[in-house]
């Protein structure tokens, strides 16, 4: 069941759904990380327009995304690696 919520960024309010309590507070979490973002782009070029700033949090956070996809990325091939490692090792004991 769907709970409406309103979460307020850059100074204005959007409504939206959460499917669950969790994606709830998820939400919330992002809309807080994306406001103490722009907070600290708003002192760091206060000329700026906000379109500006939203466009530099927006980039920050695709470049954390891509970053943490490339680290999963690596951690599984890793967990692959391991896997096949205990496999082998495993059939080597069966014989």
């Amino acid at each position: 069941m769907d709970q409406s919520i309103t979460l307020k960024i850059a100074g204005k309010d959007f409504p939206l759904k959460a499917q669950s309590p969790e994606v709830e507070q998820i939400m919330r979490l992002a809309a807080e990380d994306v406001n103490a973002r722009l907070a600290k782009y708003v002192q760091m070029y206060p000329d700026k327009s906000l379109e500006d700033k939203l466009a530099l949090v927006c980039l920050n956070e695709a470049i954390n995304m891509l970053s943490q996809k490339r680290k999963l990325g690596a951690l599984c091939a890793e967990v692959e690696a391991l896997k096949a490692q205990t496999d082998a090792y495993l059939s080597g004991l069966e014989k």
